[in-house]
This record gives C-alpha cells, sequence and structure tokens, in this order.
C-alpha cells in the first residue's frame, strides 16, 4: 500500500516511521529540513514530552482531551521516554517533568526522527509543497500526478508562518467537508490596556486569575514578566489558552498569594508601625517590587508621598484589597504567528479517535497539531503530535 503523508513535524515523523514498517511511505515537507518547529522549541532544547501518567496529561490538555485518551494509552509520555531512549538519544528530565535531550540540542531530536525514516526506508522529499488533494475512487491524486492508497494530513496550525504552518491542511479539510473550529492562539503573550512602564519587571510567586460574572475561571500561580505590550511569562501562556475564546471576562493579579488579606494585613501594620513618619512609597518596598509601587499605591488612590501616620484604616484595607487583587485590564492577545501553539483546526467530531481516520472521507487521516486539540506548556503539545502519528500510523 502506497502511503502519502503531509508534513514533516513530530506528527508526520512518528506516523511515517510506524507507516514505513509495512508501507511504502512518502512523505511531504515544503521547508528545506523536516521538523523545523521543533528546532525552536523549549527555546532550542526541544521539551520532548512530559514525563507523567495518563491521567495527569489529560490534565493539561484545553480543548477535545477525551479524543487523546485511546492514542495517549497507546503511546504514553513514558512509553514516549523510553522509544527515543531505546533508538539512542539519551534524555533528562527537568523541573515540572519536562523531558529534554541530555545534550539541550533540539537538533538530536531531529537526528533521531531522520535515522529511523531512513532505516525503515520512508522516501522523505524536502521543498515540496502539496498544493492539492483529489480523490478518484478509492486513490488519492497530490498535486494533479500522484497517486497514493492513503493519505495523511499532519501540516499543522497556523502559528510560526515561517516554520511551513500556513493552514494548509484546515483548506484540505474544508475541500473534503470537514468542519473547521475557528484557529485561536494558544500558549501565548497577553496584551493589556493598563498604561503600565513596566517592561522588563520579572514577578515570581504570584497569581493571575480570571473571572468571569464573578466566578473564578482560571488560577495560575508561579511566575509572569511584564513586556512593552502586555504581560508573558508561563503563567500568563497558561492563562491564554484558557481565555482564547472568552468574552466579557476580568484579569487580576495577586501580588501577594500565600498571605491571606488578615496576614497581609498584619504584616503590613507592622511595616507601618516600624515607619510612622515615612512615605508610604519607601516603606512598600519591603513588600513589592519598586517599579510597581506607584502602580499598586495609584489603584488604591494612596498618595505615594503620604506619611505613614497620616495613612487611615479604611486606606489601609483598600491597599490590602488592591495587593490581592491588582486590575489588569485585557486588550487582546498576542498575534497568532507568534502563537506557541494554535488552538482549534479539524473538528475531532469528524475524526476515528483510535485511528486518525476521517470519518467523512475513506482512507483521508488527520494527525497533530491541525486538530482542533491543543495543550499547556510542558511538552504537552509535542506528546499530541507523537501519540496521534502513532496511532494512525499503526492503523494504516
Amino acid at each position: 500500500m502506497r502511503i502519502g503523508i503531509i508534513g514533516g513535524g513530530p506528527a508526520g515523523m512518528m506516523c511515517a516511521i510506524k507507516a514505513g514498517e509495512n508501507h511504502e511511505v512518502v512523505l511531504f515537507e515544503k521547508n528545506e529540513k523536516l521538523g523545523k518547529k521543533l528546532f525552536i522549541t523549549g527555546k532550542g532544547r526541544c521539551n520532548l514530552t512530559n514525563y507523567t501518567d495518563e491521567k495527569d496529561f489529560m490534565k493539561n490538555l484545553v480543548r477535545n482531551p477525551s479524543f487523546m485518551f485511546s492514542s495517549i494509552y497507546s503511546f504514553s509520555p513514558f512509553t514516549t521516554y523510553y522509544y527515543f531512549e531505546d533508538l539512542g538519544l539519551p534524555l533528562k528530565v527537568e523541573r515540572g517533568n519536562r523531558v529534554f535531550p541530555a545534550s539541550d540540542k533540539s537538533s538530536d531530536v531531529i537526528k533521531t526522527y531522520e535515522k529511523k525514516l531512513r532505516q525503515v526506508g520512508v522516501e522523505v522529499r524536502l521543498n515540496t509543497e502539496v498544493t492539492s488533494i483529489k480523490k478518484d475512487g478509492e486513490t488519492f491524486i497530490l498535486n494533479d500526478r500522484e497517486k497514493f492508497d492513503k493519505v495523511v494530513i499532519a501540516s499543522g496550525g497556523i502559528s510560526y508562518k515561517l516554520t511551513g504552518s500556513t493552514g494548509d491542511g484546515y483548506k484540505f479539510g474544508k475541500e473534503f467537508g470537514h468542519k473547521i473550529i475557528e484557529p485561536k492562539p494558544g500558549l501565548i503573550g497577553i496584551n493589556l490596556s493598563n498604561n503600565f512602564d513596566l517592561a522588563g519587571l520579572s514577578l515570581k510567586n504570584v497569581e493571575l486569575r480570571v473571572e468571569k460574572d464573578k466566578k473564578v475561571i482560571s488560577r495560575e500561580f508561579g511566575e509572569m514578566l511584564f513586556t512593552h505590550r502586555g504581560i508573558s511569562g508561563p503563567i500568563v501562556l497558561t492563562t491564554s489558552s484558557k481565555i482564547n475564546r472568552l468574552k466579557d471576562f476580568e484579569l487580576y493579579l495577586d501580588l501577594k498569594p500565600a498571605l491571606s488579606k488578615e496576614n497581609l494585613d498584619n504584616r503590613i501594620l507592622r511595616d507601618f508601625e516600624d515607619n510612622q513618619n515615612k512615605n508610604i512609597e519607601n516603606v512598600m518596598r519591603n513588600l513589592l517590587p519598586r517599579d510597581l509601587i506607584s502602580y499598586v499605591l495609584d489603584s488604591a488612590k494612596i498618595p505615594g508621598e503620604k506619611k505613614i501616620n497620616q495613612i487611615t484604616k479604611e486606606e489601609r484595607e483598600e491597599l490590602v484589597k488592591t495587593i490581592k487583587n491588582f486590575k489588569l485590564i485585557f486588550a487582546s492577545l498576542d498575534d497568532i504567528d507568534t502563537a506557541i501553539v494554535t488552538s482549534g483546526g479539524i473538528d475531532v467530531k469528524d475524526i476515528d479517535p483510535k485511528t486518525m481516520e476521517s470519518k467523512l472521507v475513506k482512507g483521508l487521516y488527520f494527525i497533530g497539531e491541525v486538530i482542533d486539540i491543543d495543550g499547556l506548556t510542558g511538552g504537552f503539545n509535542i506528546q499530541i503530535a507523537n501519540s496521534t502519528g502513532y496511532s494512525c500510523g499503526i492503523n494504516l
């Protein structure tokens, strides 16, 4: 049987490797090399997977986690880890169970895929773009000339267009009658309307909270960074994937999440008692980063030059409230081209989760980021690619 696979990312390569063990496989890649997006993941180190069990993995999927049930149990994060080690790629586990090549080089991950592709006899065609897929009876015709028994679309989403992710898979899917869930940016920076001049300020041990209709939608604890346009960093990236389809929500920053309001008030009282004749702006340096103080005081409507012995109980209570609920005004998400992952894509309702075959077109398959599944940061999205690629490859 002759199989055509479109897209040489992790999903396409894994699928080609497994299919290549039993079939004639041609892997089409429009770029000059395979795994172009993999080269830049994990800051060039390639966060290959997350060393966790299947249940925990599913908790880190943002959209349609149940769709992944079959494929993640077929090719789990643990299985992935030992699969690549057996192929001769030494791995290591870092904070948050993130798995990286021991060399810290994403190129070593790509070389491992490439070596296995050669071993199983996959024909790799670089600099080759597939612009059309047609079906004639039981046969697929690519680019109006080449015939295949089955075709796998592994062309990714629309983020990082320079890596070749230009939404080709959505076009092909639509042409064959598949519904496309509108692509949105996932794992991306958030732009704010606040008039902050805080670019470069990094915060640790803070909590970013999302509320809608007075209900908490998301709560993320950890590190973040102010940028020229808003905020970024781990907790921001995670939050962005949870709000990319939300409207009319509010963003709050708890600058002291480890302290209850009562404990924070007691802490501030102690600082006030020791510094009665100082300006509040100076005293707050014991509690908050210097660059942030004026914005917090302004939000609490307390002049920075006001002496501690002039601060009223009501002002102190408002200060506590502001520190625990520092309001961020959402403007937009960053441009989807800079998103780590695309949220949305081919509707999972029309794909068999065990084989990745289209329920609408026999012999047509979709794997990886082109499908409407996305995970949080930490190796989950590459695992989605490998697991769907594996499940598809063994069922071709």
